[in-house]
């Protein structure tokens, strides 16, 4: 598996589009920002067949810290949650129906 970054999307995306990489990193920054404004604005952004992003409201509870097994107090908040969509967990599963578990 490997972790695969922005730049690396852009340098992708780049080469496929025939765009320079500035214009493409902005392009990809100016979306990212927008997921990310409207989320804070409580929004629920829907991809068809990617998924949803939404934020989600998470009670307060009582923890246990696992090294001291002291409990604590977690404050409720508010979290984003994503669920797949049709065409991302079809791939996803492709994917883990070719793994055969070796890490090699």
């Amino acid at each position: 598996m490997a972790t695969i970054t922005k730049k690396e999307l852009v340098n992708r995306i780049a080469d496929r589009t025939g765009q320079t990489k500035v214009v493409t990193k902005e392009i990809i920054q100016q979306f990212l920002d927008e997921v990310i404004r409207e989320l804070g604005n409580g929004n629920r952004l829907e991809f068809r067949e990617f998924g949803v992003f939404e934020i989600k409201s998470r009670a307060a509870r009582r923890a246990q810290n696992p090294r001291t097994l002291e409990k604590v107090s977690v404050p409720a908040k508010k979290v984003v949650k994503f669920k797949v969509g049709r065409l991302m967990k079809q791939r996803v599963g492709a994917l883990s129906d070719d793994d055969d578990g070796d890490d090699d």
